[in-house]
């Protein structure tokens, strides 16, 4: 009776929304399963892309995870954790980022049925952590060294992991003509870790085939004028000045007041403002520069005093190429050090005219030129240059490689499922089921191509289950629908992509599996009905009495 009595304690604000227990983690679950739906079939060399349409009207087409997560606007909580691991990935090594996504669904999903029976997400979250760092050391393992060989042999290991990340993608079919490219395009910047001394320059217009690789730094002719085609267009061993400053005549600034009492003085003002320029274009004449190249503007004047002294001129280019100039040609911004490359020329590709700079002494920078149809077409190109550049560069850096094509997930799920046989207790249930949750990676590849994946899977168990150790690179073969030796066909990819995926993937599970309440603040909600109300003028006096109602 006394318990009856007692008054009701409210803690949180009246319609704060709140669920807990095991039906909101199985919710969680399923909006996460949901998520690793939409991105399941991208995966591998025949998934499919996905054309995404959004409300300002732009169009993309493309089956990289990262940027198919970015642009689906996610809302729901637990399902945004997907796209924090996809873009984790991409900016970590570049690739793998449908196969993070995929993974961590695929953990969520072996863990539901435990979950509903009953058991304690902790138990579960201690197994996945266990089987994670087993599979980690496992791949590690099985890694391969490139490291020791010759420049030119290195070139073609390098190509081969290039030629991987790009075999998913939508120039898939040029592979190996631009893993060449991308692998000269990382060897020619050296040591460097900046990614932008890598330019991607766009250009519609022509086949994938009419792509070049310039090595040294190309950018789209900027705004010119009048005299600017009387200059010459091509230089050998020209020396470069960049600059950071207007040569053109500057007005005065605003409120600026000069007070004459004679009018002969106001001519003297005038030659003043001309003597200025002129000043600063001897002094670019008097330093033996051929090509000028500054980031404000060089006007009319400026133009045609270049062109009189055949010396080429371009105002207005983009900071960053400049910085690439730069770091090419050894100068430096705005100072006395002047730059220098073997040749200068403007040339035409497609529509644009190009102004490029090739043998540069300093090297340490290169510029990928891409054609192509439909300019959907040139992003997905430049996205998925992008992913081989970042693979290229990982492998570089951390020079062991791993089979791909589902070679190296089967021979971790055969490793965990021999594991979890030594363990007594649930913990041998949770790291089996850890073992079969990477099995989705071959399986997914199966499906996007269209054959019969237990069929292929059963080839597959078979042959890594083979005491002698000789199946461990088996994965699938897309060309025939059954099974091939990974390494030796050439599909590999850096080990350091699968050990960031499954630790990412594995840590994003286990976010979720620790998550047991849910608290939404009504506030957020009513706060836009509430501003909606008052802009009517309506308050409560009026109109529908209490604003306007939410729907």
């Amino acid at each position: 009776m006394a318990s009856m009595m007692q008054p009701q304690i409210i803690l949180l604000k009246e319609g704060t929304d709140t669920s807990q227990g095991k039906a909101q983690l199985l919710s969680n679950i399923n909006a996460v399963t949901a998520v690793g739906d939409v991105v399941r079939t991208t995966l591998g060399p025949r998934g499919m892309d996905k054309l995404i349409h959004d409300d300002k009207g732009s169009v993309t087409i493309s089956n990289d995870g990262a940027t198919i997560m970015k642009l689906l606007d996610i809302v729901h909580p637990a399902a945004k954790i997907l796209v924090d691991i996809a873009k984790s990935q991409d900016s970590e090594v570049g690739d793998g980022t449908t196969t993070v996504v995929l993974l961590a669904a695929e953990f969520l999903k072996e863990a539901k049925p435990f979950v509903e029976d009953g058991v304690h997400s902790q138990n579960l979250i201690r197994s996945y952590r266990t089987a994670s760092a087993l599979a980690i050391e496992k791949v590690k393992e099985l890694a391969v060294s490139i490291e020791g060989k010759s420049v030119e042999e290195k070139k073609g290991l390098l190509a081969k992991c290039a030629a991987t990340t790009l075999s998913s993608k939508l120039i898939g079919g040029e592979k190996e003509f631009f893993a060449t490219m991308v692998v000269d395009a990382v060897m020619a910047i050296g040591d460097d870790d900046r990614l932008n001394l890598i330019g991607i320059k766009k250009v519609p217009g022509g086949n994938m085939r009419d792509s070049f690789l310039v090595d040294g730094v190309a950018f789209k002719k900027t705004f010119s004028y009048a005299g600017f085609e009387q200059q010459p267009k091509k230089f050998d061993n020209p020396k470069i000045l960049l600059l950071n400053i207007e040569l053109e005549l500057k007005s005065e600034k605003e409120n600026a007041e000069i007070r004459l009492s004679d009018p002969s003085q106001y001519q003297s003002i005038v030659d003043a403002e001309w003597n200025i320029i002129y000043d600063k274009l001897d002094k670019c004449v008097e330093s033996g520069a051929k090509v000028v190249l500054s980031r404000l503007a060089i006007g009319d004047l400026a133009t045609q005093y270049f062109a009189d002294r055949d010396i080429f001129c371009a105002g207005r280019v983009a900071e960053e190429d400049l910085n690439r100039v730069a770091a090419a040609a050894g100068g430096t911004i705005q100072t006395s050090v002047l730059g220098t490359c073997e040749i200068f020329e403007e040339k035409q590709v497609g529509g644009e005219r190009f102004n490029i700079f090739s043998g540069c002494p300093s090297g340490r920078t290169a510029t990928i030129v891409l054609r192509g149809g439909a300019d959907q077409f040139i992003e997905e190109a430049e996205r998925s240059l992008h992913d081989a550049i970042m693979i290229v560069r990982r492998a570089v850096k951390n020079s062991t490689v791993v089979p791909g094509g589902g070679a190296i997930d089967m021979e971790i799920s055969k490793y965990l499922r021999q594991h979890s046989r030594t363990i007594a207790g649930k913990s041998q249930l949770f790291i089996n089921s850890y073992a079969k949750a990477l099995e989705v990676i071959p399986r997914q590849l199966c499906d996007n191509a269209g054959f019969d994946a237990t069929d292929v899977l059963n080839k597959l168990r078979q042959k890594h289950a083979m005491q002698s150790g000789e199946g461990a690179s088996y994965g699938v073969d897309i060309n025939t629908g059954g099974i091939a030796d990974s390494f030796a066909n050439f599909v590999w990819e850096p080990a350091v992509v699968k050990i960031n995926a499954i630790n990412a993937a594995t840590e994003a599970a286990c976010l979720i599996l620790s998550v047991d309440e849910t608290v939404k603040n009504p506030k957020s909600e009513s706060a836009q009905g509430d501003a909606a109300a008052g802009a009517m003028g309506r308050g409560r006096g009026g109109g529908r009495g209490r604003g306007m109602r939410r729907r």
